[in-house]
């Protein structure tokens, strides 16, 4: 019996590609250029597998390709906002994630935003490599602690949570949240953190507002110029979920006017672009989407998607299907 086709539409860590090679008929993207439209239509066309990343626009125009051979999308990652998930339904494709496994390596970096913005890390390093500095002084890039500050989250899920821990166990920082939903006790085991009714009272709580929630449909611009003004003046936005929950004009705007005291982003609305506003500004920390960049996370999302897969052309539904 031939084994099932599948088309891997970037390069994934040389462990998961040799583990996808032994059990199906493999094309790999040898250069791991950004596929085209044209070249997914081609995809779905002529493989039972198609495994996207975020960098794949699987939008319904995409998707209505006539007579396609794939019944799946094997998502690499646990956001899949850039998959048009009623679509690929109507069009019989089963779509799956990766949860879980990137979690702490974001929430890491969650943290990682916040320290370099508040002690204005990015600044300094940039000014030392410059050749500007002149030595120390009593006033110089003078930033930020953590410590006993208040950390708004907003989407409390496995992301949320663990940041939420890092920040009160190891920086006593004390913790209020939003979630669409009730989070459960259990959940929140060791964690003195209060569920707030609206995004707003979380914002003009927040020293530091963290994002830990989907992207597209309704969270798109969640974070908008009305609520970027509900923050405080000398509070920072935190961005590692995606990208087009904020907007980014209305962010360049708070920040250039001192309507907000800093940013740390490793998500962009039109990724790889940037708003330039933002490129403009030093109390701003870009990251070039690193949240689950660890070999240890980027293989274990990668043998996710072949568990997946095993299930699937088993005939068994697969773990972490989600459409």
């Amino acid at each position: 019996m031939p084994r099932p086709r599948i088309l891997v539409t970037r390069r994934w860590p040389d462990a998961v590609e040799r583990r996808l090679c032994a059990l199906f008929d493999t094309t790999l993207n040898a250069d791991d250029h950004r596929l085209s439209a044209d070249e997914l239509r081609a995809a779905l066309r002529a493989h039972d597998a198609v495994l996207p990343t975020v960098s794949d626009r699987l939008d319904a125009g995409v998707l209505a390709v006539e007579a396609p051979r794939a019944r799946i999308l094997a998502n690499y990652g646990v956001g899949y906002s850039h998959i048009d998930v009623d679509a690929a339904r109507e069009r019989g494709l089963v779509v799956t994630n990766t949860p879980g496994v990137l979690t702490d390596c974001t929430a890491d970096l969650a943290l990682t935003l916040m320290l370099m913005v508040a002690r204005r890390a990015g600044e300094g390093e940039r000014e030392l490599r410059a050749g500007r500095w002149t030595g120390w002084r009593p006033t110089h890039l003078v930033g930020t602690r953590l410590s006993g500050k208040t950390l708004g989250i907003i989407g409390m899920g496995r992301i949320g949570i663990a940041v939420a821990r890092r920040a009160q166990h190891g920086f006593g920082m004390q913790v209020v949240f939003f979630n669409r939903s009730p989070v459960a006790a259990e959940a929140l085991a060791g964690l003195q953190a209060t569920q707030l009714e609206h995004i707003e009272d979380v914002l003009a709580q927040a020293d530091f507002v963290s994002l830990h929630c989907p992207g597209g449909g309704a969270n798109r611009h969640l974070i908008d110029a009305a609520r970027l003004a509900a923050m405080k003046p000398h509070a920072f936005l935190i961005n590692t979920a995606r990208g087009d929950v904020v907007d980014e004009a209305a962010l360049a705007a708070a920040l250039q006017h001192g309507r907000l005291a800093g940013a740390g982003l490793d998500v962009f609305e039109a990724e790889p672009q940037v708003h330039p506003g933002l490129l403009a500004l030093e109390n701003v920390v870009l990251l070039p989407h690193l949240g689950s960049a660890t070999r240890e996370t980027r293989e274990a999302m990668g043998m996710r998607v072949v568990d997946n897969l095993v299930a699937f052309f088993d005939g068994r539904r697969p773990p972490d299907q989600v459409s």
